[in-house]
């Protein structure tokens, strides 16, 4: 096994951070002049569209979704909603306690690291300002690759890019998307993160995994010992 691949948000990040991304939307709601639960509700609806990058680039989603709500943002406006989206991006992916200091030590001990990320723009936009970023060799965003978990192309686009074979690369995840399963049938070794000390965390994710590896950690801190590093 040569290689690591993570997902990203309730693996890498703070599983309980997702919690915050209802109240972070409140001040691009404002900014564009928008009911915080009608805004809510349109982003929440539109999330299938937007992890795939339909509707485009941040702003180019926060002018569409404006316009399904019924409003029609004057160009300051839209750079204030911009600027408060992606700053509501920053309070769901703080790192989880740990983490830079692990994804580091695999580094160190010889081991490739990749990510998959269901995820819309903007983390592909802030992603080389992030700690993760100088720490991942290959990072594959849904929005880049108009897919989502758990498609195959996806599995063999890190693998491809971190020129490991998929039977020689880990995949662990904390479940959501049906990652990994996708990771299994893709011939990787999934490990499932159950997040143990966050039970609200699994009501969070969309599209559960309903296949449950045999290989369980409760927390990442536990992959070292797991992968015996």
């Amino acid at each position: 096994m040569r290689a690591i691949v993570f997902d990203f948000y309730g693996t890498l990040t703070d599983p309980g951070a997702e919690a915050n991304r209802r109240v972070s939307y409140a001040a691009t709601a404002t900014a564009l002049g928008i009911p915080a639960d009608v805004f809510w509700a349109a982003m929440s609806h539109s999330f299938p569209e937007r992890v795939v990058g339909r509707l485009g680039s941040t702003r180019d989603t926060l002018r569409e979704i404006a316009l399904r709500c019924g409003a029609e943002p004057t160009g300051p406006e839209l750079d204030a909603a911009v600027a408060a989206q992606l700053d509501a991006s920053l309070q769901v992916r703080p790192p989880r306690p740990g983490v830079l200091d692990l994804l580091d030590k695999l580094r160190a001990d010889g081991f490739r690291t990749g990510l998959i990320s269901d995820c819309s723009s903007e983390l592909c936009e802030a992603w080389p300002e992030t700690p993760y970023a100088p720490r991942i060799d290959a990072a594959v965003f849904s929005w880049r690759e108009g897919c989502r978990k758990p498609d195959s192309r996806l599995y063999a686009a890190v693998s491809g890019r971190l020129g490991v074979p998929a039977t020689e690369c880990w995949y662990v995840g904390d479940g959501g998307s049906r990652e990994l399963d996708g990771a299994r049938r893709a011939g990787m070794r999934p490990v499932l993160v159950a997040n143990t000390a966050h039970p609200g965390a699994a009501a969070l994710r969309s599209d559960p995994d309903p296949y449950r590896p045999d290989l369980v950690i409760a927390d990442l801190e536990e992959l070292p010992a797991l992968i015996g590093t």
